[in-house]
């Protein structure tokens, strides 16, 4: 692991432990992205991307693996579906005329600055986060209210990530005219309370062919866990001996009720698309749509055995008619 590398991890770290460490790691990650951005080109920023992050070389001369084939797509594929699909406010039109207006988490509004949330006036628990980015989440609970300092520390943070462009950070040309929003929406739990499994089918020419179980990603405290487990099923949810980036869960995962159709669902919302990840929840068997993803972990996985790395590289054509490229 080479110094920067320690020293992104240090500070990733401590930034979930105050706001002054959570502004200066945003500060830190997206005033160095800008800087480089403006005297690299893009392959050479890449490739010192992935080497910061996973300590590797990036092969995108000839991509076999799939890290590879996930940034080539980055810097290649210019299908303005990928926009609107990676809009969390927009995608919902997508998702309703592909006829899953079912799975869709009520939404109570979409507002273009923070000045305008208030979130205090929800009578139930909601979320607001950005349309066109991950990170600063804001859970308000009335039943358990923030105090002023706790919100006025959200909603600082909320604001700042409204002023990002993502696409500048990893090079996700998706992000990048996606107009800014941030939308407020219904948590959703299951009969016990407890906060939905990320079910995300990574999806190859529009064919699930993997499902990435994460579980527990938000604590009950609603602070991000950065070592929460994720199993790899096969599409008939047998647990396979792959290993992404994080160990497996220590501990046996049920088959969720509606499986099927989740495949279904995942099928359906990635066929117009090379490759892609479709995110879904499953709460006691009623299936909600989560978001879909086009470069999962941001190209800089480590995928065990080897093989499957290979294998998984395989499956993303880079040569398909479904990719978009630039006109000159």
């Amino acid at each position: 692991m080479s110094f920067l590398t320690k020293v992104k991890n240090y500070v990733a770290h401590i930034s979930d432990e105050s706001a002054l460490g959570d502004k200066i790691y945003y500060f830190a990650k997206y005033g160095t992205a800008k800087f480089l951005g403006a005297i690299w080109s893009e392959e050479h920023y890449a490739r010192w991307f992935y080497h910061l992050y996973t300590g590797k070389h990036l092969n995108l001369d000839d991509p076999q693996r799939f890290d590879e084939k996930v940034w080539w797509l980055k810097l290649n594929n210019r299908d303005p579906m990928l926009t609107k699909c990676s809009d969390k406010y927009l995608v919902r039109e997508y998702i309703k005329q592909c006829g899953y207006e079912d799975i869709l988490i009520p939404q109570y509004e979409a507002i273009d600055s923070v000045k305008k949330l208030d979130i205090t006036k929800y009578k139930e628990e909601v979320i607001a986060k950005c349309n066109h980015n991950s990170g600063g989440h804001l859970f308000y609970d009335p039943e358990h209210p923030l105090t002023k300092k706790e919100l006025k520390v959200k909603l600082k943070k909320l604001k700042y990530i409204m002023k990002q462009d993502a696409s500048v950070l990893s090079k996700e040309w998706n992000y990048k005219n996606i107009p800014h929003k941030i939308i407020v929406e219904k948590v959703i739990r299951d009969k016990e309370g407890n906060l939905p499994l990320d079910y995300k089918f990574m999806c190859f020419d529009g064919e699930p062919k993997l499902l990435f179980l994460d579980l527990g990603v938000i604590r009950e405290d609603k602070v991000y866990n950065h070592d929460y487990p994720r199993n790899i099923y096969d599409m008939d949810f047998n647990l396979l001996p792959v290993y992404e980036t994080r160990p497996n869960a220590d501990y046996e995962v049920p088959k969720p009720e509606n499986f099927e159709r989740m495949v279904e669902i995942a099928r359906k919302l990635s066929q117009p698309f090379p490759h892609c990840r479709v995110d879904l929840y499953n709460i006691d068997g009623a299936i909600y749509f989560g978001e879909i993803t086009f470069y999962h972990g941001g190209g800089c996985n480590d995928v065990k055995p080897e093989e499957w790395d290979y294998k998984m590289g395989s499956w993303i054509d880079i040569h398909s008619p479904k990719i978009v490229k630039e006109k000159k």
